[in-house]
C-alpha cells in the first residue's frame, strides 16, 4: 500500500489558518496554553497508532513492550514530581478522572460536597446537567457574601448536617489560593475521603508557586495542559491503596484503550514541569496575573474577591455597564483578537451562557515571554475593546495594536501545518 499522493489542503489550510490565530491574536482563556514542540511531537508520534487496553505488564492486546515503557516513564515522572504514592496517567480528561475517582470511591447515590458552578466551581462537581449531579447526590457549598472567599464556617456545617462521603475541593473559575489543610480537618471530622481538583493550578504547584495538596488529599486529579503546559489530558494521584479501585474504575469502567501517544506527551511534560525554568515561569504567571488584574481594577472593572493569588482573574461587569453581559464583552473581545471567555460570577442574575463576568487568565501570555509590564498594555486594550465595542474602527484600532504586540512574543514562528 502507499499513502495518498495529494495534500489535504482543505484541511491542513484549517490548521494553516489556526497557526495564525494563536500567534497573532491574545490568548486569555484561563484553562488553555502553548505546549512545547517535544509535546506536539509526541503528540503527533506512531504511538497513536497502538491499542493497549489495561495496564503495563497487564494487556489485553500485544506488541506492548514498547508502550509498558512510556507509560511507565509517565508515572514515575508524575509521582516523582508531585510527592505522590500512586498515579492513573490514562484519563483522557480532567472531567474523565473526577467521574473515575467517584466510580471507585461512590456508590450512586452517595453525597458528596462539591463548590457551586455559578461560585467558581466544575461541571463535575455536582451540576444537575453532568453526570456527577445525576448518579451522587452532590450538596454544594460556595464563597462569602463579604469577600467572595470559599466558606469554610458553612463547609464544616454542610459536612456535620449532611455527613458526605467525599468532598470536593478545587475550582474551575475561582482567584483566590485554596488550601487544602482546612479540607483536610473537616473531612477527618466527619469521615470523609477528600478529593482535590486540582486541574487548574498544578502547574502551579509544580512549580512551587501554590500550596500542594498532595499528601493532604486522599486523591487529586488535575489535568496536563492547562498551567502545567502538557498535553490535553487527565491524571490522578492518590494514596497507594486507593490505586486498585481507581486503576479498575478508569479501565474498564470508564475507559477503553489509552491514548498512547498523549502519555507520551504527558511524560514529556512532567519532565519539563521539574526544571528551574518551569519554576520560574510558574511564579511569573501568577505575577502576570497580579499585574493584569491591577491593570483593570485602575480602569473602573470590579474583580470577584479582589484581584487573585493564582493564574485567572474573575471581572464583575454589572458594576461598570449594566448592560454589558460577558457574552457581549466576550464577543467584542473577539473582534479584537483577543480570546477570553464569558463566566459566572458569585450569584450571578444572569444565565450560564449569557454571565455578568468575564475569566481571564495568563498562562498562554506567559509562555509566550510576556511580564508585568506587558500585562499593563493587555489590560489597557481590554479595557479600549470593552468602551468601544460599538465602534468597528476602534475595535479594528485594538486588532493592529493586538497583532504588534503579538508580533514581539510569536509562540510558534515560522510553524506551518504538515502535510
Amino acid at each position: 500500500m502507499t499513502w495518498p499522493a495529494d495534500r489535504d489542503t482543505e484541511l491542513f489550510a484549517i490548521i494553516e489558518a489556526e497557526v495564525e490565530r494563536q500567534n497573532t491574536t491574545l490568548q486569555l482563556i484561563a484553562s488553555e496554553n502553548f505546549a512545547s514542540p517535544a509535546v506536539m511531537e509526541a503528540t503527533g508520534s506512531v504511538l497513536t497508532n497502538k491499542y493497549s487496553e489495561g495496564y503495563p505488564g497487564k494487556r489485553y492486546y500485544g506488541g506492548n513492550e514498547v508502550i509498558d515503557q512510556a507509560e511507565d516513564l509517565a508515572r514515575d515522572r508524575v509521582k516523582a514530581l508531585f510527592g505522590a504514592e500512586y498515579a492513573n496517567v490514562q484519563p483522557h480528561s480532567g472531567a474523565n478522572a473526577n467521574l473515575a475517582v467517584y466510580h471507585a470511591l461512590l456508590e450512586p447515590g452517595d453525597t458528596v460536597l462539591g463548590l457551586r458552578l455559578d461560585q467558581g466551581g466544575h461541571l463535575t462537581h455536582g451540576s444537575p446537567v453532568n453526570a456527577s449531579g445525576r448518579l451522587y447526590r452532590f450538596v454544594s457549598y460556595g464563597v462569602t457574601p463579604s469577600d467572595e472567599r470559599i466558606d469554610f464556617d458553612q463547609v464544616r456545617d454542610l459536612a456535620l448536617a449532611e455527613r458526605p462521603k467525599l468532598i470536593v475541593a478545587g475550582a474551575t473559575a475561582y482567584p483566590r489560593t485554596i488550601d487544602p489543610a482546612p479540607f483536610r480537618a473537616i473531612a477527618d471530622e466527619v469521615g470523609a475521603l477528600f478529593m482535590f481538583d486540582a486541574a487548574h493550578v498544578m502547574g502551579l504547584i509544580a512549580g512551587g508557586a501554590h500550596p500542594s495538596p498532595v499528601g493532604l488529599a486522599d486523591v487529586v486529579t488535575f489535568t496536563t495542559h492547562k498551567t502545567l503546559r502538557g498535553p490535553r489530558g487527565g491524571c490522578i494521584l492518590a494514596r497507594a491503596d486507593l490505586g486498585p479501585a481507581i486503576d479498575k474504575a478508569v479501565f474498564p469502567g470508564m475507559q477503553g484503550g489509552p491514548l498512547d501517544h498523549v502519555i507520551a506527551a504527558k511524560a514529556v511534560a512532567f519532565r519539563e514541569a521539574a526544571t528551574p525554568e518551569f519554576t520560574a515561569y510558574a511564579h511569573q504567571i501568577v505575577r502576570n496575573a497580579q499585574a493584569l488584574a491591577e491593570s483593570l481594577a485602575g480602569h473602573g472593572l470590579r474583580l470577584v474577591s479582589g484581584g487573585t493569588d493564582n493564574h485567572l482573574m474573575l471581572v464583575d461587569l454589572r458594576s461598570f455597564d449594566a448592560d454589558l453581559s460577558g457574552k457581549k464583552a466576550r464577543l467584542a473581545l473577539d473582534r479584537a483578537g483577543i480570546s477570553l471567555n464569558e463566566n459566572t460570577v458569585p450569584d450571578d442574575p444572569r444565565p450560564p451562557y449569557i454571565t455578568s463576568g468575564l475569566r481571564i487568565g495568563t498562562p498562554a501570555v506567559t509562555t509566550q515571554g510576556m511580564v508585568e509590564a506587558d500585562m499593563a498594555t493587555v489590560g489597557d486594550l481590554v479595557h479600549r475593546v470593552l468602551v468601544g465595542r460599538e465602534s468597528d474602527a476602534e475595535v479594528a484600532a485594538v486588532r493592529d495594536d493586538v497583532q504588534a504586540l503579538c508580533g514581539k512574543f510569536t509562540p510558534y514562528p515560522g510553524l506551518a501545518a504538515r502535510g
